[in-house]
């Protein structure tokens, strides 16, 4: 049986990360950390035997670069398609706020549920914040109408799904081996539809930075397996330090 190998990638760790801040489509750098996340990465696949036909981004420059520094380290020069459809999720009105400000002024259930859960959107952004738009909308293929004010895990997936029916399953049905580079909720949005996560448990579901994650699927792209290439302690702690973020040191 022919095995179909997928690499989800989260960014490394951006500025906004480190500061402990709600990031979504605000256009920030990786930090120093991030920057050595994804060379770890790139040489880590390289060791892996990995190999890419096409390479797909969303259009913020922290995943971008993550990309950039990952083909440089494994030596590759391939194909590369962007779509705002990868990018992390619209944190609106929380949009470079610090996570545990936040959950100070309104509670950690309330921060842990626009944060987390499935269905709740945060507070929208105004139109006239400087954060509305941080990035050529035209570039992008995306109108100003359709750029949205915030959105919940599930206006993720219902944006992300188009892609994967019309770009990244044809590709894998093709036998092209692929890379995603994105964030940590479009991954979970992803990872929601691949393993059939319910609306509850996904409120659970840590994506770690700079740590590929492969998906091993059939010829008629039905999943067999996924993995993270990083051992069980590696994994439990980069897992649990996302989970930690904007929790109340008590």
């Amino acid at each position: 049986m022919k095995t179909i190998k997928l690499v989800l990638l989260r960014h490394g760790e951006s500025v906004y990360n480190k500061a402990n801040r709600f990031t979504g489509w605000t256009d920030v750098d990786l930090s120093a950390r991030g920057r050595e996340e994804a060379k770890k990465a790139g040489l880590l696949l390289q060791k892996e035997g990995f190999t890419f036909d096409q390479a797909l981004c969303s259009v913020l420059k922290r995943a971008i670069e993550t990309l950039e520094i990952v083909l440089r380290q494994m030596g590759l020069n391939i194909p590369i398609k962007h779509s705002w459809r990868l990018n992390e999720r619209h944190y609106g009105a929380l949009q470079g706020l610090n996570k545990t400000e936040i959950a100070e002024k309104y509670g950690e259930k309330q921060m842990l549920a626009w944060r987390r859960s499935y269905a709740v959107r945060p507070p929208e952004l105004k139109k006239a914040d400087e954060n509305y738009s941080t990035f050529s909308l035209e570039e992008q293929g995306l109108e100003k109408k359709d750029l949205p004010l915030a959105e919940s895990l599930k206006d993720v997936q219902v944006r992300l799904l188009p892609y994967w029916n019309k770009t990244i399953a044809p590709l894998l049905k093709a036998d092209k081996k692929v890379i995603i580079f994105a964030h940590g909720n479009s991954m979970r949005a992803l990872v929601k539809y691949l393993d059939n996560i319910s609306d509850k448990d996904i409120s659970n579901l840590n994506i770690p930075y700079g740590t590929p994650l492969v998906y091993e699927f059939d010829e008629n792209i039905k999943k067999i397996k996924s993995y993270y290439l990083a051992s069980d302690k590696e994994l439990a702690a980069r897992e649990a330090e996302i989970a930690q973020q904007g929790r109340i040191n008590k």
